[in-house]
């Protein structure tokens, strides 16, 4: 039974899904590659290791994978002081903990942008671990970084709260239940066909309704 909550942070707690979409539009540019930014901002969610592949096919990969996505990081960290924190996003890690929940950031993102978003939250005190793009091989929608969460934290189950409907299917994948708000531009259609158990607009909104879902409280 559920006793960890496993949040994503990008795009969840701390508005960065755009900024990451035009990083991403700027690096392809590099190599002469230029991509409609809507289908960019469809794709992430997915860590780097994904997203390439699924918006510039194999063969881009193959040839460029690793060059990209050092140049996305050089694009990105420009725009890492622009972020901000949701609002509601710091009250619901505090909230989580008040009700037993054993709290883990699942990120892709890279170690010295989590370390920030984490200033940003003033959110150490209030989490048990969080997870970075060096602490597994395949990053959502793929299970492993969310498994490496819970490990982390000696969880025994867990429900995921995220942004895209890669976290959704990531949480399926690794068995859990999960929670979408829509921060990340998907539809609540979209949600709650990668598995959603409930949507949200925004993290005031699942704070106001928190007794009516699997966030209650742990089992």
């Amino acid at each position: 039974m559920p006793d960890t909550a496993v949040l994503d942070v990008d795009g969840t707690l701390v508005d960065t899904n755009y900024q990451h979409a035009i990083a991403w539009f700027r690096a392809f540019r590099r190599f002469d590659v230029t991509l409609p930014v809507w289908r960019l901002h469809r794709a992430i969610g997915m860590g780097g290791d994904q997203l390439v592949t699924a918006v510039a096919g194999e063969e881009f990969e193959s040839a460029h994978g690793d060059d990209v996505r050092d140049a996305w990081v050089e694009e990105f960290d420009p725009l890492l002081p622009e972020v901000q924190a949701f609002e509601g996003a710091r009250d619901l890690l505090a909230e989580l903990g008040r009700r037993g929940w054993t709290v883990v950031l699942a990120s892709s993102g890279k170690g010295a942008h989590v370390d920030s978003y984490l200033d940003l939250l003033d959110a150490r005190d209030l989490v048990a671990g969080w997870t970075t793009s060096d602490d597994a091989d395949a990053t959502k929608p793929a299970p492993d970084l969310l498994q490496v969460a819970l490990e982390r934290v000696s969880g025994r189950s867990g429900v995921l709260l995220g942004d895209s409907v890669w976290d959704c299917e990531a949480a399926g994948n690794a068995g859990m239940r999960s929670l979408a708000v829509r921060t990340g531009g998907f539809s609540v259609e979209e949600f709650t066909g990668a598995g959603a158990a409930a949507v949200f607009d925004s993290l005031p909104e699942l704070l106001g309704e928190i007794d009516r879902t699997e966030f209650a409280r742990p089992s």
